[in-house]
């Protein structure tokens, strides 16, 4: 019964330790998605503005 214990107190106690790992994976991984949300949104304002400036640049050539 003591050695069932101790096992069952061991395997607790690397649950907790896997827990609390998984747990700040998770928090750096929800960073890292922000961060990439924020770099996306970025990008994608950058090729927007290069779009509307494509579309100055082809409204001034003279039609063909």
């Amino acid at each position: 019964m003591d050695t069932e214990l101790a096992q069952l107190e061991s395997q607790l106690e690397q649950l907790i330790t896997l827990y609390g790992r998984l747990k700040a994976d998770c928090l750096d991984l929800r960073g890292r998605v922000a961060r990439l949300e924020a770099d996306n949104r970025q990008l994608c304002e950058k090729l927007d503005r290069a779009g509307a400036r494509i579309e100055a640049v082809l409204e001034k050539l003279p039609e063909a």
